[in-house]
């Protein structure tokens, strides 16, 4: 990339955030002289192995007599299901609606002269289990921001469908996603031994495996653990974000329906550690999506305890 892109990506960032702080909720009311216009054809999703994904064809328009770059505004019609844009444009978060993201995209490329029309792909993709008939999903829209206006222009709603895996999309059932998390913690032992390494401090693994079922909207799940005095979480393995405190994000991302994700937790004690008993650490598993942690239909088994001690044994 060179300097006039990243400067060119920082300006249309820069406008939307602004924009998105300006907006209350979705929309804007759209201004008056229409100066884009917005179109989208119908989003289809078809079945992988993680569930669906499929693409909607959005084209905006500069209606305008000027030079003009543009943000769109995407409402995910399933909650979660946002997968980015095709060419790639930054995007950030605006107020959801009815648990559903709201996100403001700037469109990748130079200005659109007057009249000049873009076409681009918004990306979704629906983490459930497929089922062999067609579903529907409701209440996406799309909607154009002109950067001059900073404010919507024009929208559009557009319908959603999710192919069978028999390769119909005929006679569509309601998709009805859950609106609660699912997921499991179980530890590979109930007590676990740090030993003492070469630089004389202690270190241990402990195994875990976390499983997810259903198919509540989430963006990755996370452990909080309470530690004996002395001892602290040094990561995972294998580990995808840094981990502080006691925190620290389960490995992988987002789970589909069904699966489950085996890694280590590794602890680690100072050098001055006392051999013998240091007392339980306590895990609990929670699933994030954006800000917030979504209530799990069995919190029961999203917790684990697990006895530690220290060794000088290698």
């Amino acid at each position: 990339m060179n300097t006039r892109t990243r400067l060119r990506a920082g300006v249309l960032l820069g406008s939307t955030l602004a924009l998105v702080a300006a907006l209350p909720g979705t929309a804007a009311l759209a201004s008056t002289g229409a100066p884009a216009a917005i179109s989208a054809g119908r989003l289809v999703l078809e079945p992988t192995g993680n569930g669906y994904q499929g693409t909607l064809p959005v084209t905006i328009t500069n209606r305008s007599r000027a030079a003009d770059y543009y943000t769109i505004l995407v409402t995910e019609p399933v909650a979660g299901s946002f997968d980015g844009l095709v060419p790639n444009g930054a995007c950030i978060q605006a107020e959801p609606v009815d648990n559903r993201r709201v996100m403001a995209c700037s469109v990748a490329g130079p200005d659109l002269a007057p009249g000049e029309r873009r076409s681009l792909d918004v990306a979704f993709e629906v983490r459930t289990a497929p089922r062999p008939y067609a579903m529907s999903a409701t209440g996406g829209r799309v909607e154009v921001v002109p950067g001059h206006t900073q404010q919507v222009a024009a929208g559009k709603d557009f319908s959603t469908l999710f192919r069978g895996t028999n390769g119909s999309l005929r006679n569509p059932r309601p998709y009805v996603q859950d609106t609660s998390a699912n997921a499991s913690l179980t530890a590979g032992t109930g007590a676990l031994t740090l030993t003492r390494q070469a630089n004389g401090t202690y270190a241990g693994r402990l195994p875990v495996t976390v499983r997810y079922a259903g198919d509540a909207p989430h963006d990755y799940l996370s452990v909080q653990a309470t530690l004996p005095s002395g001892v602290e979480i040094a990561g995972t393995d294998p580990q995808d974000s840094p981990s502080f405190g006691g925190f620290f994000e389960v490995p992988g991302g987002r789970m589909a329906p069904g699966a489950e994700r085996a890694f280590a937790v590794l602890f680690r004690a100072s050098a001055d550690t006392v051999v013998g008993e240091l007392g339980t650490v306590d895990l609990v598993l929670s699933t994030r999506y954006g800000a917030d942690e979504l209530a799990d239909v069995t919190p029961a088994d999203n917790r684990v305890q697990v006895s530690l001690s220290a060794s000088d044994d290698s």
